[in-house]
C-alpha cells in the first residue's frame, strides 16, 4: 500500500529514511535523538526504498518494503514499543534546537501512525491514486547500475516484485472479507493503468537500459518477462474479475468499517492538528467566496467582465487559452521556471543546491495532475517536476505557472532540497519527514509569494494562480463533503468546474483522488492560512523591522515541522528579532 504520509512529492505524507549514521556530529545523544536514531534504522531495515529515492550513503537497493500483512502487524508492534519509551522523554525547552525539532518530529510520527491504525490503510488501497503502482515502480527508473554489486542488488530488487504484487493481492482479498473496499469508481482504471506497465519501455526494464552489461540486461528482461508480467496480470485481473464486483459504490471513507473515526484520524495526520470536518467546510466556503471577490477584480480591469464561473470554464475551452501540441505545453513550464530560478535571491537568503527538471508523465502515471519527486541528498541529482502534457488542446495556460511554483520554486523543490540538505544541523528524521499541512501549506503560500515576486506576467497567468487558489479551498468543500455529509461525485465535479479553472479530465481525476485518499486534499489550504497567519503576526510584530528572507529562511530551516511547532518556532524568531532590534 502507499503510507498515508508519503512523500514522492510528492505531494504526496510519510517517507521517511535513516542513513548510515543517523547523528555523527552529536556530542551526545539525547533521548529523543537516540530513539529516533533507533526508529529510522528499523525503518531502513524494512524498507530501503527511500535510500534510493535520495540516493543515501551506504544505502541497500536490493529490497522493496514489507507489506504483507504479518510485517505490518509486526512493524506495529515495534511503533507500541517506541511510544511507550517516548512519552518518558521529555521536552527539550530550546525552541528550534535541534533536539527540539526531532523530538517533536517523533512525537507526531509515533502518535499518528498509531491513530491511522483506526483506518487499516493497507486492505483497501486500490486506486488510480493510492494503489502501489503509482508510486513503487518509480525506484526502479533511479535504480543505481554503476557496480557490479548494484546491479545485483537491482535484480534482487526486481525478483522481489512478483511477491510484493501478490501481497497486495492478498491484503485487498482480506480487506474484502472483513468488510473493507476502495470506492467503484476509483478503481474502474486501475486494470488498465496496471497494464500498461507492460510494454518494452516498462519501467521495470529501465536498470537494464542504463548498462552495456549484456548479462545483465537478459538477467533484467528474463525477470521482467517471466515472473513480473505475470504478477501483473495477476493483479489487474484480480481488480477486474473479482475486486470490482465487490467494491463499495458509497464514496465516504465512513462507509468502511471505523470510518467514523477513520476521516478525523486522517486530518489529524495530514493538517498536524485536529480540525473538525464542520469548520473545514466553512472555512473553504468562506475562502471560495474571497477567491472568486479576486477573480472578478482581474475579469473586470482585464477580461470585459463577466461571471466567474462561465469564464474559468471558457479559459479551458477557448483556443486563445489553451496549447496547440505537448512540446508547447512542456516549453511554458520550462520558460517560467527559469524565470523563477533567477527570482529566488530576492525572498531567501538560503537556497538549495540541487536543480529541478520539468518533464512529461510516463504513461503509466498519466492520469497525475502534477507532482513533484525530490531530488538526492547531495544535490547532484536534480529534483523532477513531472506534468500531463496530453490533450493539450484541452489544457489552459491559465493555471501551468501556479503550478509551476507549487512544485518547483518557490514551492516544494525549494523547500524540499533545503530539507534534504541540512547536513547535520538536524536529525535525518528532519530531513526526509514529510508532514503534509506544513509541505503542501508552504507551497500553496509558494504560489502566492511567487506573485508578489513577479512571476505571473500576463492576467491570464493571475487568473490561473486565483483558479488554483480557489481549486484549494474547493477542496476543504468537497472532501468533507464527500466523506461526512453525503456529497456525490457528480456534485464533488461541478462545484470544482463552478470554482476553478482546471481542466475538465484533471477534475475528473482530483475528485477521485479525494474519494480515494480522504483528508489529504485538505492540508494544502489550512497550511497556507497558517503559514499567512504567521507571516501577518511577525510583519505587525516586527513593523519596518520585517526581514522577509529571514522570515522564509526560518520557516524553511528545519525540515517538515507540524504546523504546532511552526508556530512556536515563527514566535520564538519574533522575539529574537525584536531582541536584536533594542
Amino acid at each position: 500500500m502507499r503510507p498515508a504520509r508519503l512523500l514522492l512529492t510528492l505531494g504526496l505524507s510519510l517517507i521517511l529514511a535513516g542513513c548510515h549514521d543517523p547523528s555523527p556530529t552529536t556530542p551526545e545523544h539525547s533521548p529523543s535523538e537516540a530513539l529516533a536514531a533507533e526508529y529510522l534504522a528499523a525503518w531502513m531495515e524494512q524498507d530501503s526504498l527511500m535510500g534510493t529515492y535520495y540516493s543515501i550513503e551506504g544505502s541497500r537497493h536490493d529490497r522493496l518494503p514489507d507489506n504483507s500483512l504479518a510485517g505490518l502487524t509486526a512493524w506495529q508492534q515495534h511503533e507500541d514499543a517506541w511510544l511507550a519509551r517516548f512519552e518518558t522523554i521529555e521536552k527539550p525547552a530550546e525552541v528550534g534546537s535541534r533536539d527540539w525539532v526531532t523530538y517533536g518530529l517523533l512525537k507526531d510520527e509515533l502518535e499518528a501512525s498509531r491513530a491511522l491504525r483506526v483506518c487499516r490503510n493497507e486492505l483497501w488501497q486500490a486506486s488510480t491514486t493510492t494503489s502501489w503502482h503509482t508510486w513503487v515502480p518509480f525506484v526502479f527508473d533511479l535504480q543505481p547500475v554503476e557496480t557490479p554489486e548494484l546491479r545485483a542488488q537491482a535484480l534482487t530488487r526486481l525478483a522481489a516484485v512478483p511477491a510484493y504484487i501478490d501481497n497486495e493481492i492478498a491484503n485487498l482479498r482480506e480487506g474484502l472479507t472483513l468488510g473493507y473496499s476502495a470506492p467503484r469508481v476509483t478503481v474502474e482504471a486501475v486494470p488498465r493503468q496496471v497494464r500498461s506497465l507492460i510494454a518494452r519501455d516498462s519501467i521495470f526494464l529501465g536498470p537494464g537500459q542504463r548498462t552495456d552489461d549484456a548479462a545483465f540486461k537478459a538477467s533484467v528482461e528474463a525477470i521482467y518477462t517471466e515472473d513480473i508480467v505475470p504478477a501483473l496480470n495477476r493483479y489487474a485481473d484480480f481488480i477486474e474479475n473479482d475486486y470490482l464486483a465487490q467494491a463499495r459504490a458509497a464514496l465516504a471513507v465512513s462507509d468502511n468499517p471505523n470510518g467514523e473515526a477513520c476521516y478525523p484520524a486522517l486530518i489529524q495526520s495530514f493538517v498536524t492538528k485536529a480540525v473538525p470536518a464542520d469548520e473545514i467546510h466553512a472555512v473553504g466556503l468562506e475562502q471560495v467566496a474571497k477567491i472568486r471577490e479576486e477573480i472578478q477584480v482581474t475579469m473586470d480591469e482585464h477580461f470585459g467582465g463577466g461571471d466567474v464561473s462561465e469564464f474559468l470554464r471558457r479559459v479551458n475551452e477557448d483556443p486563445a487559452f489553451t496549447f496547440e501540441s505537448e512540446d508547447a505545453v512542456l516549453k511554458y513550464s520550462t520558460d517560467a521556471l527559469d524565470a523563477a530560478k533567477a527570482a529566488m535571491p530576492r525572498a531567501f537568503g538560503t537556497l538549495p543546491k540541487a536543480d529541478v527538471l520539468v518533464k512529461p508523465y510516463p504513461e503509466f502515471a498519466a492520469s497525475g495532475s502534477g507532482e513533484y519527486h525530490s531530488s538526492s541528498e547531495d544535490g547532484t541529482r536534480p529534483g523532477i517536476f513531472y506534468i500531463a502534457v496530453t490533450d493539450p488542446a484541452g489544457r489552459s495556460k491559465s493555471n501551468q505557472l501556479a503550478t509551476l511554483h507549487h512544485e518547483t520554486y518557490p514551492g516544494h523543490h525549494l523547500q524540499g532540497a533545503i530539507a534534504l540538505e541540512l547536513g547535520d544541523t538536524q536529525h535525518t528524521l528532519a530531513r526526509y519527514l514529510w508532514n503534509s499541512g506544513y509541505g503542501e501549506g508552504w507551497a500553496l503560500y509558494s504560489e502566492r509569494l511567487a506573485d508578489e515576486l513577479g512571476l505571473y506576467p500576463t492576467p491570464l497567468d493571475r487568473i490561473g494562480l486565483y483558479s488554483d487558489q480557489i481549486a484549494r479551498a474547493s477542496r476543504l468543500v468537497m472532501d468533507s463533503g464527500l466523506h461526512t455529509m453525503g456529497w456525490t461525485r457528480q456534485q464533488a465535479v461541478d462545484y470544482m468546474m463552478d470554482n476553478s479553472g482546471w481542466a475538465a479530465v484533471d477534475i475528473q481525476n482530483e475528485i477521485d483522488r479525494y474519494i480515494s485518499w480522504p483528508g489529504q486534499a485538505t492540508s494544502y489550504m489550512l497550511g497556507m492560512i497558517e503559514l499567512r497567519r504567521l507571516r501577518t503576526l511577525a510583519e505587525s510584530r516586527l513593523g519596518e523591522g520585517f526581514d522577509l528572507r529571514g522570515f522564509h529562511d526560518r520557516v524553511v530551516s528545519m525540515g517538515s515541522i507540524t504546523l504546532p511547532m511552526l508556530e512556536e518556532s515563527v514566535t520564538d524568531w519574533i522575539t529574537e528579532e525584536q531582541g536584536a532590534e533594542q
